[in-house]
């Protein structure tokens, strides 16, 4: 491994002194927000305190203080008595915007199924800002969500995490800062994929074979730039630094590799810049990835789906991996029956656990809230002791560790980025609804004016009953 990121050294190599700018960099700015006060309201808020009674104050974009009494200060006050606040929720597996509404083969974008592994296409670059979803997702009380390739191949693709806001390019709603995930599956998908096409893999064993080939070309587009990097710093020595004049004959500076753009995405993973995320159901799968991410020195970050990782729940623990995970989804092919509803609880009970609750769908993440309930209500009816402030964190501190984001959302605690839900009650209960979300502190869903936020221009022109 060398010491700087490789994509830094790579553009240095290449560029020279001058780096090369970010390719399609986030263009977010957050709207302009008021100072606002929510008082006297029910906080979960995400680092496992439930306070009574208490204030959330908000200036310029930013979680200024949570607690009980507190001053205004010019602020506009939100009376919040007999309501909920939690942070902003976070969806780790969204395919919006790439399998955008309406679901017709124009909009299917989430699968780049020519090659076992397209690990050099980037989500982002498939993703339809004006997909309904995104709106229908905020009216959940959904702030952030991180939009995948699908899961037909072994190595899908870059994943890009947003903020859900209503925006025209997609750069506009990438989160600033963000690392890109990496997405992977194993299991049946790539294997039925590629096998029903006669070609490789089309077994179990063929697809750890695909990985170790693609990461092990990986390592070796690795060392190729490092040995021209050597090369390079070779020649600008004997040219003193390039100040003296070249002379004629054999002292060209060295040619560097041709770019690889899916070797690179590789690299940056074993480098640590990308978060890579597993589709993966079964146990003994997931623990063949992790001897993989051993052997080629990658993190993973969270294994999705995962319906049996309740039986390696003190490995994920240990080994600081988050299961992000369904609430009851189960038995729809082969690799997901051996499933049981306690499963989001056993994984979070371990000292250290990372447990997520996610959708994977336009629908399931309207009511993440609710996935997250189901999930509670089973666990304690097993004996474990999961009130609401534990809950929580499966949709916004663990979701935002697992993305990389933790230090900016997922709790509400001052400094942090100012997404807030306020819910008309408990937002376990069946019942529940986001009356106002906020994203940096400005309204983006306001349950009273539903007319308010901007609409998709896919639905611009829709009268409210659907009658011309």
């Amino acid at each position: 491994m060398i010491a700087r990121s490789f994509l830094a050294a790579l553009a240095a190599w290449t560029f020279g002194a001058q780096a090369a700018p970010e390719p399609f960099p986030s263009t977010y700015r957050a709207v302009p927000s008021a100072p606002t006060l929510i008082r006297n309201a029910t906080v979960l808020d995400g680092t496992g305190r439930r306070l009574e009674g208490a204030d959330v104050l908000m200036r310029e974009g930013s979680i200024v203080a949570v607690g009980p009494g507190l001053a205004a200060d010019a602020a506009t006050v939100v009376d919040a008595q007999g309501r909920w606040v939690t942070p902003g929720l976070i969806d780790v597996h969204s395919h919006l915007g790439v399998y955008a509404s309406p679901g017709v083969n124009a909009h299917q974008d989430g699968n780049e199924m020519t090659d076992p592994v397209t690990s050099g296409v980037w989500a982002e670059h498939g993703l339809w800002p004006q997909d309904p979803g995104f709106a229908t997702a905020l009216a959940g009380g959904v702030t952030t969500l991180q939009v995948l390739p699908g899961s037909a191949n072994l190595i899908g693709g870059r994943g890009v995490t947003v903020r859900n806001v209503a925006a025209t390019t997609v750069q506009a709603m990438k989160f600033p800062g963000a690392p890109q995930g990496l997405k992977m599956a194993c299991g049946e998908n790539p294997k039925r994929v590629y096998g029903g096409k006669g070609r490789a893999p089309s077994t179990r064993m063929g697809n750890v074979a695909g990985y170790r080939q693609a990461f092990a070309d990986a390592q070796d587009y690795q060392r190729q730039h490092e040995d021209y990097r050597h090369q390079l710093a070779d020649y600008e020595a004997q040219q003193g630094g390039g100040k003296k004049k070249r002379g004629d004959g054999d002292d060209r500076p060295p040619t560097p590799p041709k770019r690889d753009l899916r070797l690179e995405t590789l690299v940056a993973a074993m480098d640590g810049e990308l978060r890579v995320h597993v589709h993966c159901y079964r146990a003994d799968e997931m623990a063949v990835m992790l001897d993989l991410a051993r052997e080629f020195g990658f993190r993973i970050a969270a294994f999705h789906h995962g319906v049996e990782a309740y039986k390696l729940a003190d490995r994920l623990a240990a080994e600081g991996v988050c299961g992000a995970l369904w609430a009851d989804w189960w038995g729809f092919k082969m690799e997901a029956y051996d499933a049981i509803w306690e499963n989001i609880a056993f994984v979070d009970a371990p000292a250290n656990s990372c447990a997520i609750v996610h959708s994977d769908s336009a629908e399931g993440i309207q009511r993440l809230n609710q996935e997250a309930a189901k999930a509670m209500s089973r666990g304690q009816r097993a004996g474990l002791d999961i009130p609401p402030e534990r809950a929580i964190r499966w949709l916004t501190a663990n979701a935002a560790r697992a993305l990389g984001v933790d230090t900016q959302v997922g709790t509400l605690e001052p400094g942090k980025r100012a997404d807030v839900v306020i819910w008309n009650r408990d937002p376990f209960s069946v019942y529940a609804l986001a009356d106002r979300v906020y994203i940096d502190g400005a309204i983006v869903y306001d349950r009273a004016a539903p007319a308010a936020p901007p609409a998709s221009d896919f639905l611009l022109g829709q009268p409210v009953g659907g009658a011309l």
